[in-house]
């Protein structure tokens, strides 16, 4: 497993920071996550800069690559039961 690379990067907020907090404590580069996930690293990338769209499905399989779920939660912070 390669370790990733670590540049100055400007927090984005939200997801894409979360998403990258979590490849980094895998261990994990942008291409070995892609693999895992079954997705291209563009779909990585994409989902980490924050910026442009992302189909839900990608970022739902990144998810669950990285042993996360994604979660509706109300402004309030209640999380959305299904």
């Amino acid at each position: 497993m390669a370790t990733p690379r670590r540049r100055e990067r400007t927090e984005t907020g939200g997801i894409a920071d979360g998403f990258v907090a979590r490849r980094h404590q895998l261990g994990l580069t942008q291409a070995e996550l892609a693999d895992l996930a079954g997705v291209s690293r563009s779909s990585v990338q994409s989902i980490e800069s924050g910026r442009g769209t992302v189909q839900l499905d990608l970022v739902d399989a990144v998810a669950d690559a990285m042993g996360c779920r994604l979660a509706l939660v109300t402004r309030s912070g209640v999380e959305v039961e299904s």
